[in-house]
């Protein structure tokens, strides 16, 4: 060991340091395990028959030819899955509506792409070839538009005087946002293994919940949840897609019970387009009261909500999020927020990293742009009027939030700092007389981050090994090496002595998984709690053999060292607590904890865009993007900058790029990547990146989550950027994506300025 790294451990300083993500060498040589990497003997493949309508009744099946193709072991219809209970829905909200899936259509089929029909075959290309000899009849049934429902979910906030604030208002100002359906596109499409035995299911998931997804097949399958085992290998991006369990996921485990052999389904690309959760789709409407010196007054604010044909178990988190985030991190008194949430004719609609809060940045971020307009008032300067106090926190929003911890004021004053605002602003007046089209946007956002608890255990083994269980799974994020750095702080070890699992309900103790940016903050908060737990009896154990008090132990990377200088090392003390019987990787001592978050972590943060835009194309170039974030103490920060790195592309695909498009009869138009514009490397814009660190009471870590900042920000004030750029034209103001085309016809005064903001 290199004496920095000696110095390291001595000191337990690995937490806020960077070292290289453990996970990478692996996965970059081929070493990965995905689901569809696992083939057991025998094991067969299904294929899916899916409703080519949007809307229709279910009148007859043919299933005859498929059932006698080459290599058909079965062919499932509705009829066939007999007993199947519900998926889980979380009521996050009051009076909600349930309307669970349906694993295959029964008589309706409420979207296209909805299954209809399983295929099992020994190989892949036997069930696809035999779908295709499969009749559906179905009736056609017209498509019920949004206006023709009732509403499944429904809430409202409100506090203070609104009508009082907007009569006596010396401003109001409007905006209407509509959020495109997007694909949260994984690397990693969906897939499921499943193998039912005399000791029950055994599933492989590509999941972000582990536990939620085995609770759910012990449901709907009839199965004590101790004969259900789901592993979640490797898994190759999720961004809240993989949340919830699927139709198709239940499907293979039924078909797997059913014919006692392995079976298993990898969706194609299209598939996952179809048929996987789509995310955003919201439709929000705000206005804003302000007195002539720019301080808000009140907020009205309606938001609605897509939620598909089905509810996945997340699928009130982004109607209560962008609900009870506004008015963002702002001082507003007097509010009314309402959600409405609706069923439609496509595929249901889950989290998508982000989860609701881009959705009230945006809202607020575009109402704070037309207020500074309105009152001539820069919009850097009537944000700062109407931050929330540094030292006002913890802060109780008039949502009934309390946020924990921040300084909204010094984000604002430090991205200010970097980028000399006001020398910017002066040289994008000078460019804009001389004939260009160019802008500066601000967005500015609050991120909250999970609440619950989550589950940690850790063991010194019989050969000196650590090895640390955590029920936050992983999917791309570098769990493992953030993970190993909390138990190599604790434990003064080197991170390579530390091995993590997760994934596995067998092998970790019952968890919640890795969503909503909570698996550091809560997660990580239980490793810690676990490790402290053993730290004690490490130092209970090593003082008995050293004949000391346990309060006289040292850890080091050596081993145990006494009061009286005696001394030894990890593996002896591991041998000698374990005893000669036990194997290498014997756990000799456990300590196990279960941290309940007292309350939200919440992260903030502010970004600046300046663009370019030319005027005979109406592309939209991307000059600078700077970006302050404070997620808390930073315990990685190559790991952080990833992660907004990597939210800061899914936030420009958002809002420059990106949407789903569905025709009048309810039929996916962007079905392929032909069609639907994922952002290429080319297309990414630099970043530049400084934080801030308000470290958070709400966790013994003091961290916040960042995972999802990068969709929050950024897509704010990119349209705001746009937006001001497209001064000199009236205004105008577009629905995202703010594509070439649109942003054309905006400069030349055609129809397609399709996002209003008014002033009066």
């Amino acid at each position: 060991m290199g004496e920095t790294r000696r110095r390291r451990a001595e000191a337990g300083t690995w937490i806020g340091h960077s070292p290289r993500r453990r996970e990478d060498y692996r996965l970059v040589t081929g070493g990965g395990a995905f689901v569809d990497d696992h083939q057991p003997e025998g094991c067969l493949h299904l294929a899916f028959v899916r409703s080519e309508l949007a809307h229709g009744r279910i009148v007859a099946i043919n299933r005859e030819a498929a059932r006698q193709a080459e290599g058909i072991v079965a062919v499932y219809v509705a009829a066939d899955l007999a007993g199947l209970g519900e998926a889980a829905i979380n009521r996050l909200l009051p009076g909600i509506t349930a309307t669970p899936m349906h694993v295959l259509a029964r008589d309706i089929v409420t979207a296209a792409g909805q299954p209809i029909v399983a295929i099992a075959a020994t190989s892949a290309a036997a069930a696809a070839d035999a779908a295709q000899l499969v009749e559906v009849q179905i009736d056609p049934l017209p498509l019920i538009g949004v206006e023709d429902r009732e509403p499944v979910l429904r809430h409202r906030w409100a506090a203070g005087d609104v009508n009082s604030a907007f009569k006596t208002a010396a401003a109001t100002v409007s905006a209407s946002v509509e959020h495109a359906l997007l694909a949260p596109m994984t690397l990693e499409p969906r897939a499921a293994l499943a193998c039912f035995d005399a000791d029950g299911l055994t599933a492989w998931l590509s999941t972000q919940t582990p536990h939620r997804a085995r609770d759910d097949l012990a449901r709907m399958l009839d199965l004590p949840v101790n004969k259900v085992r789901v592993i979640a290998p490797d898994v190759g991006g999720a961004f809240g897609g993989k949340a919830s369990i699927y139709p198709e996921d239940v499907m293979v485990a039924w078909a797997a019970k059913d014919l006692c052999r392995p079976v298993k389904w990898t969706a194609s690309r299209s598939e996952d387009l179809l048929a996987a959760t789509h995310g955003r789709g919201g439709r929000l409407h705000g206005e804003l009261a302000l007195d002539a010196a720019g301080t808000v007054l009140g907020l009205r604010a309606r938001l609605t909500f897509s939620h598909g044909g089905w509810m996945p178990f997340s699928a009130a988190a982004p109607a209560r999020n962008a609900g009870r985030i506004l008015p963002g991190p702002y001082r507003v008194e007097a509010i009314d927020v309402s959600v409405e949430g609706f069923l439609s004719h496509g595929a249901a609609v889950g989290i998508y990293r982000g989860a609701g809060r881009p959705e009230a940045a945006m809202l607020m971020e575009r109402l704070m742009d037309a207020a500074a307009r309105r009152l001539a008032i820069d919009p850097l300067e009537i944000r700062r009027r109407n931050l929330v106090a540094s030292d006002a926190f913890a802060y109780r929003t008039p949502t009934g939030e309390t946020l924990d911890s921040g300084n909204y004021a010094a984000l604002l004053e430090r991205l200010d700092a970097h980028v000399d605002y006001h020398r910017l602003r002066s040289e994008m007046d000078a460019r804009r007389k001389s004939g260009e089209i160019v802008g500066l946007g601000l967005g500015f956002y609050i991120e909250p981050c999970g609440q619950g608890w989550e589950s940690a255990s850790i063991s010194l083994c019989r050969d000196g090994s650590i090895v640390a269980a955590t029920g936050s799974s992983a999917q791309g994020q570098g769990r493992e090496t953030a993970f190993a750095q909390i138990v190599a702080e604790t434990l003064r070890v080197v991170p390579e002595r530390v091995s993590i699992r997760s994934g596995d309900t067998q092998a970790v103790a019952e968890g919640i998984g890795a969503l909503a940016s909570r698996s550091t903050a809560i997660g990580g908060g239980a490793m810690l709690r676990a490790c402290e737990a053993l730290r004690a009896k490490v130092s209970d154990a090593a003082g008995e053999v050293l004949q000391c008090a346990a309060s006289e132990i040292v850890l080091s990377e050596e081993g145990l060292c006494g009061g009286g200088g005696q001394s030894l090392s990890w593996e002896a003390l591991g041998r000698q607590v374990a005893g000669a019987g036990a194997t290498a990787d014997e756990p000799a001592l456990t300590s196990s904890a279960v941290y309940h978050a007292e309350g939200e972590a919440w992260s903030s943060g502010c970004c600046l865009a300046s663009v370019a835009i030319d005027r005979d194309t109406g592309t939209v170039a991307v000059e600078r993007l700077v970006w302050i974030d404070d997620a808390g103490r930073v315990l990685n920060p190559m790991l952080v900058k990833g992660q907004l790195v990597g939210g800061m592309a899914q936030g420009f695909g958002e809002a420059m790029m990106e949407r789903l498009v569905y025709d009048d009869d309810g039929q996916l138009l962007t079905g392929s990547l032909m069609d639907y514009a994922v952002p290429r490397a080319d297309d990414v814009p630099q970043v530049e990146i400084d934080k801030l660190e308000t470290w958070s009471p709400s966790n013994p870590l003091g961290v916040k989550g960042v995972g999802e900042a990068g969709c929050i920000g950024v897509p704010a004030a990119l349209v705001n950027a746009v937006s001001d750029a497209l001064t000199p034209f009236g205004a105008p103001s577009l629905q995202m994506p703010l594509t070439s085309e649109k942003v054309w016809r905006a400069i030349n005064g055609l129809d397609g300025a399709d996002m209003q903001v008014n002033e009066r």
